[in-house]
């Protein structure tokens, strides 16, 4: 009625917890993650820099003045009725608004727009390779988790049989077979299960926080089940790292594009309106309001200089980003044949595993059969039922160990 009862209210707790599958927790987890909130400032950086850009088209104002005094002014060289000595004089003040409207700048606006489009491209690709990382952790956990509840489900097995085997010795220690020094011996085996037991429960209860923190609920309502894995694998390799390394080429792939607008020329109109001492007229030594408008061509030929070493600066950071895609994937498929052996080898354990359980059923109940018969010892059959713990153990090892090595080969190649 106890075990019934028990049974019940397990099944009770178990159904109040939510059950998250795999894919569940992974999806969970990264909109849970603190650092998915910087897709949202890459996206906010990229517009404000868009828009101060488009402003270059706006017409700039611009305020000047000055205030100066000269040693020395023009003058003529002989005298002349009505004329002053010194035609403009030495002290000169000057105050002068100007508006330049931009007409072409050599396409320099719209250059640097699509590197800060690029550049937004690449921050987004490295964030994406930063949050799928998130992905391993969350295997581990998850996994974790279910390889310490086939443990623990062993543990409680073992504690069945040690219970069982306690209440055999104790009637053979009742019929002369057995004395209390064997009784002891299995009451050992229980204290160390039930020890191993905490220690599991301690471990697991550690995962389940840790993996409720990274999904975003309570630790008490979080229940994992085992994933079903997809038949078919694919061995092409489709990691977020790939599209990083093709948004590093293409922002510099724009750089060197725009090396072009850096030595075209600029042209615009203006308008200024000043005043002056003198202004326009120089021969007058008073304050004089005056505008001048006009266009303006510039062209500098500076940027010609270092065009060259410019261009093969980007070159050579093209090739560092070329060969850290060669080396990302010569890496990960080492790690997928690496997996795909793991896996093999796994599945063949497995085949063995049954059998292995079977024997080692039949080599316990056997020397629970001698031990009951006097012709072996009650330390000896101990070891037996620790044998067959173990099997069951490994067994259960093994299919968890091949979910997380088939998961993990899912995250190599995504």
């Amino acid at each position: 009625m106890k075990k019934v009862l028990s049974l019940f209210l397990c099944c009770m707790a178990t159904s109040m917890q939510a059950q998250f599958s795999l894919d569940e927790c992974q999806q969970r987890a990264q909109a849970n993650y603190p650092l998915v909130r910087q897709y949202e400032l890459i996206e906010k950086t990229k517009e404000y820099t868009l828009s101060n850009l488009s402003k270059g088209n706006l017409p700039q104002i611009s305020l000047n003045g000055k205030a100066s005094y000269q040693s020395d002014a023009t003058s003529l060289p002989f005298d002349f009725p009505g004329v002053p000595d010194e035609l403009v004089p030495k002290d000169q003040y000057q105050a002068v608004v100007e508006v330049q409207q931009n007409i072409w700048d050599g396409g320099n606006i719209r250059a640097k727009k699509r590197e800060a489009e690029a550049r937004s491209d690449e921050q987004h690709g490295q964030l994406q390779v930063n949050m799928y990382a998130l992905r391993e952790r969350i295997n581990q956990l998850y996994f974790g988790i279910l390889l310490l509840d086939e443990q623990l489900e062993q543990n409680r097995l073992l504690q069945e049989q040690l219970e069982r085997s306690l209440e055999q010795v104790t009637a053979y220690c009742a019929n002369g077979i057995a004395n209390e020094a064997d009784i002891d011996a299995v009451k050992v085996e229980q204290i160390k299960s039930r020890q191993q037991a905490i220690s599991l429960k301690n471990n697991r209860a550690a995962y389940q926080r840790m993996l409720a923190l990274f999904v975003g609920t309570s630790a008490d309502s979080l229940h994992v089940v085992k994933p079903i894995p997809e038949a078919t694998a694919s061995s092409e390799i489709r990691r977020p790292e790939l599209d990083w390394y093709q948004a590093q080429e293409q922002r510099i792939a724009i750089q060197e594009q725009n090396l072009k607008a850096s030595y075209m020329p600029r042209l615009s109109l203006f308008a200024q309106g000043g005043y002056a001492n003198p202004g326009l007229d120089m021969l007058k030594n008073e304050f004089q309001a005056y505008y001048v408008v006009g266009a303006r061509l510039s062209w500098n030929f500076g940027s010609l200089y270092t065009l060259k070493n410019d261009r093969r600066k980007l070159d050579a950071e093209r090739m560092t980003v070329r060969s850290n895609a060669e080396t990302f994937l010569f890496n990960t498929r080492l790690q997928l044949t690496e997996q795909d052996a793991s896996i093999r080898s796994l599945r063949q354990q497995m085949q063995e595993d049954d059998e292995m359980i079977r024997l080692q059923s039949n080599i316990r109940r056997a020397a629970e059969a001698k031990a009951a018969n006097g012709t072996l010892s009650v330390i000896d059959m101990l070891q037996e039922i620790n044998k067959e713990s173990q099997a069951r153990q490994n067994k259960s090892l093994h299919e968890v160990q091949l979910l997380l090595d088939i998961y993990q080969r899912k995250y190599l190649t995504n």
